[in-house]
């Protein structure tokens, strides 16, 4: 009976540190190399996905990627950027569409529609994991740190 007690809590503690490890944001944010952007600050890219300022800091015209709704990376993106939940975001684009103040941003169905829009649109942003950054676009902020 001990033994089983252990081993219930020994796959409950390393559960707990699956989902924590987990929950940290291994998320960066990606431009196209050609855009003149370096850096950018999490103020910035919250202006520009959220559809406040339809520029980059270098001036072009900005073209935000976002993930469809049922990649992960989407929800953890608005969680650590912006602390709200898809939920909220989609009301937000909901009341932003109806009035025509903005329209939401484009949308790719995978991290590697990210990556080739943003390579070959210099004004792309958007988020990937670390992992998937590749040489053909500059990360220009990590939401971990």
């Amino acid at each position: 009976m001990k033994k089983l007690v252990s081993a219930i809590s020994l796959c409950l503690a390393l559960s707990l540190c699956h989902a924590s490890a987990w929950s940290a944001t291994d998320l960066v944010i990606i431009v196209n190399p050609a855009s003149g952007v370096e850096r950018i600050s999490r103020d910035e890219v919250t202006a520009i996905f959220m559809g406040r300022t339809k520029k980059l800091p270098s001036g072009i015209t900005a073209l935000p990627i976002d993930q469809v709704a049922s990649n992960r990376d989407k929800a953890r993106f608005y969680a650590e950027l912006i602390n709200k939940e898809l939920s909220e975001i989609n009301s937000y684009w909901a009341r932003l569409i109806f009035s025509g103040q903005a329209s939401p941003p484009r949308q790719a169905d995978t991290v590697a529609e990210v990556i080739e829009i943003v390579s070959s649109n210099k004004g792309a942003i958007g988020y990937v994991p670390r992992s998937a950054a590749t040489k053909q676009v500059r990360v220009a902020l990590d939401l971990s740190q």
